[in-house]
């Protein structure tokens, strides 16, 4: 499909060509174009944050009755949030408050695969939004095929966007950072690979403005505007920043992460190009209005989610490192393993002194991932710990460096020998990154990780406190 779009460019462009080529000598002059406005609002990696989409749209609605407006989103609309991860239709609020603020197009992010095929086939039905992406394929899975572009018109304003995304996910796969089990159906390709087949798309599409609406992160969309120079704008997201800046004369904007900021573009068009442009990062968290409508429905998800209840209490604040030994400690316990391992990107929040919500595991652990145990000698673990290249939390025994070594320990602090077995509990994601050290079929465990966590503190009244501790590896 998206070979057969290519080719279509390339012969648009070229009567495109043809038609300038035989007009070229004629004296008829060339009208000058009008000047053209326009108001691009954009987030990305708003990660199932609902409550600032009431002043999203009080701002957009104010704005559509001064001049033309396109809404747009750079990706990673779902995970992070439980009431939005764990509503019936997982995801789904996101979508419908999307549809309700007016969203004209979205690019796919990768946190938007953390569901699974059949999920986000029935978000991207729902949607009311074109979805953009260039370098995926989802072959048989039955999800919408995204378009590669999108053209927009409003009124007199013509703009095309491009979508990219991320494929960084696994080390000798081109994938997005995701759940790999849950891409494993369909087909990615770098965004190298890609680009410059719609190098010609704004000539093409006859369009106003060329703009590439990425989930590639800052770093890549400065090297996008160094490299790929035919692009009015660059719109990104991936890398939660703060971006407003200018690379070969290309803007490159990013509007920050979890729906704190809404980014506001006003542009004056002319001939083509960009005559003057004004940029607003609005801080949502300071501002007051909001579209009454909208909020009542987003309280009633809020409500409906019933994440409230008290199932625990912490004695102190926790930093990420201590929720990660808190975190495997109550895998170690629930799994009844000898060993368990967690990796850093997995644990999300910080944990505050006082009673611990049911929200707040969900909020630490958003991703539902499921629970695995492992039969491996320590030779094995020892070999995974020092080649993967990546650093965890644990629970078990104790584990450190001696030289090029790694030396584990159990609790009584004899040193293992490298046949000794051990049973290790852990997400599936893990082993389903480093799979060249995961090589059994694993047993698995009838919940996830999160709900493992609530199992444990719903089951122990004991108030928790993990801040002397910090078990954490990483094989340097």
């Amino acid at each position: 499909m998206k070979l057969v779009k290519q080719l279509l460019i390339l012969i648009s462009f070229s009567f495109f060509l043809i038609t300038c080529s035989k007009n070229e000598n004629t004296t008829t002059p060339i009208p000058q174009n009008t000047l053209k406005e326009v108001t691009i609002f954009h987030i990305n990696d708003q990660h199932g944050r609902l409550d600032n989409f009431s002043k999203i749209k009080h701002i957009i609605d104010q704005e559509k009755e001064l001049t033309n407006v396109m809404v747009v989103c750079s990706g990673d609309i779902f995970s992070g949030n439980p009431v939005v991860d764990n509503h019936n239709e997982k995801g789904f609020p996101m979508i419908d408050l999307m549809n309700k603020v007016g969203f004209d197009v979205a690019t796919i992010g990768n946190h938007e695969f953390d569901y699974g095929e059949i999920i986000l086939k029935d978000r991207f039905q729902q949607s009311q939004f074109d979805w953009v992406c260039a370098n995926v394929d989802m072959n048989t899975t039955g999800i919408p095929e995204p378009n590669e572009y999108k053209t927009i018109t409003k009124n007199d304003v013509k703009i095309t966007f491009l979508g990219l995304v991320e494929t960084n996910g696994k080390e000798g796969a081109i994938i997005p950072s995701t759940h790999p089990w849950r891409v494993k159906n369909l087909t990615f390709q770098k965004y190298t690979s890609v680009i410059d087949n719609y190098s010609q798309l704004k000539e093409s599409e006859e369009s106003d403005l060329y703009i590439a609406l990425t989930h590639l992160g800052e770093s890549t969309d400065k090297n996008i505007a160094a490299n790929y120079p035919y692009f009015d704008l660059i719109i990104g997201g991936h890398s939660h920043s703060r971006t407003n800046t200018t690379v070969n004369s290309i803007p490159v904007f990013q509007a920050g992460s979890n729906l704190n900021y809404l980014g506001k573009i006003k542009l004056t068009i002319k001939d083509k190009a960009i005559q003057n442009l004004d940029y607003e990062l609005i801080d949502l968290n300071s501002y007051s209005n909001f579209d009454s409508a909208l909020k009542s429905v987003i309280d009633t998800y809020n409500e409906d989610a019933n994440l409230d209840e008290v199932i625990g209490y912490s004695e102190a604040y926790h930093s990420r490192s201590q929720v990660g030994y808190f975190y495997t400690s109550a895998l170690k316990y629930e799994m009844d393993v000898d060993l368990t391992f967690q990796n850093t990107g997995g644990v999300r929040a910080n944990l505050d002194e006082g009673d611990i919500l049911k929200r707040e595991i969900y909020t630490i652990d958003p991703f539902n991932n499921g629970s695995v145990t492992y039969t491996m000698t320590v030779g094995e673990i020892k070999n995974f710990l020092k080649n993967s290249g990546a650093g965890f939390y644990y629970s078990g025994g104790t584990i450190d460096q001696d030289g090029f070594e790694v030396v584990i320990r159990d609790n009584a602090n004899m040193i293992l020998s490298d046949n000794t077995t051990l049973t290790i509990g852990l997400n599936d994601y893990i082993p389903a990154v480093y799979d060249t050290y995961f090589t059994q079929t694993p047993t698995y465990k009838p919940y996830t990780t999160a709900e493992a966590i609530i199992n444990y503190l719903e089951n122990d009244a004991t108030p928790i406190n993990y801040t002397g501790y910090s078990n954490y590896f990483k094989f340097n």
